[in-house]
């Protein structure tokens, strides 16, 4: 494996990880870079002296939607805000026909899936291996959700195909980005709307959601979660029921949630500002070893998940006993190798597993 070779300031992205030897566990949720848990622990004083700054607040959280938006080469229009996926995948749920057709993959994790499931709209949910999606696709489908990497296998799927069969079918695609944006380049044009929570890869606090969505799409979704934030200008939308709303993809935010915000903007910056193709090449360098010395045969399409069957849950305890922090989900043993892991942490892993 080659070693990690980022170039500035992918650099100094790893150096805000000083402990993350070990911590294999990037796809429950990521470190918090030196700089978020700076801005936390300084925002937490303020307030507890009674400096709470609220147009701050909202500095920060539009900070953040202008880097994630640099992130997905999207623009800040047309990023909403939240605190969950599953509330931005209600909205694309409420902008469905009655009884259409919502195309997913089996085993998809819940908060992609039961928002349709569970609609008023009583739409049809039909699930097929994540590898026969794409084939999948036809002429009454409506929507084809699907995460970009399985949160139990680490499979990731082959969005340039689905994205083309449903185009062909004149399908809209919902892409879930949480367990891949941060390691794994994503445009957000490539899907009519891309949601991800930024607690996992992103490693921002829990409680920040962003919703890139196109413009034409946009226009179809109804703002039911519409507050003050929602509104064309929000400090002038805090009373009454006659505002208006914002034209863009904003009238779909959800208040944010402010402390977590503080610390997700320097988070979200550092991701912003580092080389997306090198922080892929160097996870997936590291899966693709461990994969190797662990005799578990490579993906169709290369991913920063190792993950494998554990019935008998013994490997885990193995992991743990050993001082490496990594986690279990659906049967499975999960693996993820994230910016402030390296070739040592391959080893131990491997070594764990082999005592």
């Amino acid at each position: 494996m080659a070693s990690l070779t980022l170039p500035s300031p992918s650099t100094d992205l790893r150096a805000e990880f000083a402990t993350g030897t070990g911590y294999l566990a990037a796809c429950t949720t990521g470190l918090l870079p030196r700089s978020a848990c700076d801005a936390i622990v300084a925002d937490a004083e303020a307030a507890a002296a009674g400096r709470m700054d609220p147009v701050g607040y909202t500095a920060a959280a539009e900070r953040a939607r202008a880097h994630f938006a640099r992130i997905v080469a999207a623009t800040p229009d047309r990023v909403a805000i939240g605190s969950q996926t599953s509330t931005f995948v209600a909205l694309i749920a409420a902008a469905l026909p009655e009884r259409a057709e919502v195309l997913v993959p089996e085993g998809d994790f819940s908060s992609l899936l039961m928002p349709f499931v569970h609609s008023p709209r009583r739409l049809r949910v039909r699930a097929v291996p994540l590898a026969e999606l794409a084939d999948a696709v036809g002429p009454e489908t409506a929507l084809v959700a699907f995460s970009l990497v399985q949160s139990a296998t680490g499979e990731v799927a082959d969005l340039p195909a689905i994205a083309e069969a449903a185009r062909r079918h004149g399908a809209r695609t919902l892409c879930d980005g949480a367990q891949a944006i941060g390691w794994l380049p994503v445009a957000a044009a490539s899907v009519d709307a891309l949601v991800c929570h930024a607690y996992k890869w992103l490693c921002a606090p829990r409680g920040v959601a962003f919703l890139a969505v196109s413009e034409e799409f946009a226009r179809e979704i109804p703002p039911l979660f519409a507050g003050w934030y929602a509104g064309a200008d929000p400090w002038t939308s805090c009373y009454g029921h006659d505002n208006s709303l914002a034209t863009d993809a904003t009238r779909l935010d959800v208040s944010p949630a402010w402390q977590a915000f503080v610390g997700a903007e320097r988070s979200l910056a550092l991701f912003a500002d580092a080389d997306p193709a090198a922080l892929h090449a160097h996870t997936t360098a590291l899966a693709a070893g461990c994969r190797q010395l662990l005799g578990l045969p490579a993906p169709r399409i290369a991913g920063a998940i190792v993950s494998w069957p554990d019935p008998e849950g013994e490997d885990l305890p193995r992991l743990t006993r050993a001082g490496i922090t990594a986690s279990g989900r659906a049967g499975r043993v999960r693996l993820a190798f994230h910016v402030f892991n390296d070739e040592e942490d391959v080893a131990r892993a491997v070594r764990a597993l082999r005592d």
